[in-house]
């Protein structure tokens, strides 16, 4: 029986009393620290310019640090994920010897509004992928309220992969269900009893099970089933696993604006700096798990926005602890952001980093049970309840400290300072180091031209080169298209302001 607190999406669910006002609490921390700090920094650079230009020496330096350190991670992630695309992952299952055959994958694609062609691509990926299609059961879950439309799509897309797979699927979300909430973690935690019901009838070993959660854009590479069938069978206790690919999000980056690329690449880079922290990873987008774990824990949440990230918590809280993300270096791919018109796209952006933002309901959800939870050890919660804080802390501060409140000793310290040495040499230390943390910009160029896909027709190899010099605007993505997203998102959580699932419109020229 999962404990009360497990089933939690926001204070309000606890209709008022002592314990609502300890997870209101905990709702206000990450956005009083981020608010906290910039109104800190603003007030001192008036009151104590010294502190603060000193401050911002330092802290310079410790993003300089910690570019060079990510730059490393970033290496040898693409390295790693480089060699996983070039091996046969069925072969090596059969030279290691692994009992591969008694595995199925579950594959569980929710759909709400998106076109024929989306859709049909990415099944006809895991059609091509080298995997027995025999092992794979292929779910695509609808919504209701997408009407009539959808019984079509789902009729056709039927009809064409119905017989590719051990079992092909389509299920219904019904709409307004008591406490659910709309949206991608209540149509596959549906989609996903109803699978049940058949592994059941077939007598199938929920252990035996691998579900990967895919978005409806997100294309499987040739080998990805067997990769992941690969570090299933070798995990120690792999039911108490999640599995987390490399996102990359290239399916039309060719097609997207200069900001929209920078913005995904960006976020490609991270989750595979990311794959070098297992210790700090958690699940994103696309993502796998055990059958058993996820019935063991009556499936994805139904009431929050982040469900990629939540299962992940909903795990450790409801395992005590016992519970962790193995890093896969195998991509899997998805759409860059892009709709009709440039402005669309550009909000549409900064939408869909607002609902990445929103992931900061993760850390009252966390805290309140890791309080909850006795048995969960405290180094475990500890760990997991920095981690989150520092990074959302860090997602909402960082960018406007290097790049905005860093001069502001400048323009708000009074005459003593300005005639000070520290005032005359602050703005040539700050540009020192900020050129050599430059570096990590460099490398993201580099790299990010070794991720593109093969070049389209109507695009000639000058496109090549303004893709390595979009990287000039990286200053004002993680500004206005990161910092400003992501501290919106706190400042809702701390206010009550919550935030509906929107889900990201799917749009190729």
């Amino acid at each position: 029986m999962i404990s009360n607190y497990i089933n939690i999406s926001s204070a309000r669910d606890l209709k008022g009393g002592k314990q609502f006002w300890i997870y209101k609490a905990l709702e206000i921390i990450p956005g009083f620290l981020a608010w906290g700090t910039l109104i800190v920094l603003i007030f001192l650079s008036w009151r104590q310019p010294i502190w603060v230009a000193f401050f911002i020496i330092v802290f310079d330096m410790y993003w300089l640090l910690k570019v060079i350190f990510l730059s490393i991670h970033q290496r040898s992630a693409f390295n790693k994920m480089q060699e996983y695309l070039k091996t046969n992952w069925l072969e090596k299952l059969t030279a290691d010897k692994l009992a591969w055959q008694d595995i199925y994958h579950l594959v569980l694609l929710p759909r709400y509004k998106e076109d024929y062609d989306i859709v049909s691509e990415t099944i006809l990926a895991i059609s091509k992928a080298n995997y027995p299609k025999e092992k794979i059961v292929l779910v695509l879950a609808f919504e209701e309220r997408a009407g009539n439309e959808a019984n079509k799509l789902a009729d056709r897309i039927k009809q064409e992969f119905g017989d590719k797979f051990f079992k092909f699927m389509v299920t219904y979300h019904p709409d307004n269900i008591l406490g659910e909430l709309a949206g991608k973690g209540s149509n596959i935690a549906y989609s996903a009893r109803q699978v049940k019901l058949f592994f059941d009838e077939v007598k199938i070993d929920y252990a035996n099970v691998v579900v990967s959660a895919f978005d409806i854009d997100t294309r499987v590479y040739p080998e990805y089933f067997g990769c992941l069938t690969y570090h299933y069978l070798i995990t120690p206790n792999r039911t108490r696993s999640s599995f987390q690919p490399i996102p990359i999000y290239n399916n039309n980056i060719w097609q997207a604006p200069f900001f929209s690329r920078v913005v995904a690449t960006s976020a490609t880079f991270w989750h595979m700096m990311q794959q070098e922290r297992p210790e700090r990873l958690a699940t994103f987008s696309s993502h796998a798990h055990s059958f058993k774990a996820l019935a063991d824990m009556d499936f994805w949440p139904v009431g929050n926005v982040s469900e990629d990230s939540r299962i992940f918590w909903r795990a450790l809280l409801t395992f005590n602890g016992d519970y962790r993300t193995v890093p896969i270096y195998y991509p899997v791919s998805m759409d860059a952001n892009l709709a009709p018109t440039f402005s669309h796209t550009a909000l549409n952006l900064y939408k869909q980093q607002r609902r990445w933002g929103w992931g900061v309901e993760n850390v009252p959800y966390f805290l309140y049970g890791g309080l909850k939870n006795k048995k969960i050890p405290k180094r475990v919660f500890w760990k997991f309840a920095f981690v989150q804080l520092e990074g959302f802390w860090s997602w909402s501060t960082n960018a406007l400290i290097i790049f905005m409140l860093g001069w502001l000793p400048l323009y708000l310290g009074d005459t003593a300072f300005h005639i000070t040495a520290l005032a005359a040499n602050l703005p040539f230390l700050t540009r020192v180091i900020m050129n050599f943390a430059m570096i990590g910009m460099l490398t993201s160029a580099i790299y990010s031209l070794k991720l593109l896909p093969p070049r389209p027709a109507d695009k000639t190899r000058w496109s090549h080169i303004s893709i390595f010099f979009q990287w000039l605007c990286l200053p004002f993505t993680i500004i206005l298209l990161g910092a400003f997203p992501g501290i919106e998102a706190q400042t809702r959580l701390m206010l009550g302001k919550y935030m509906g699932f929107w889900v990201t419109e799917k749009h190729r020229k």
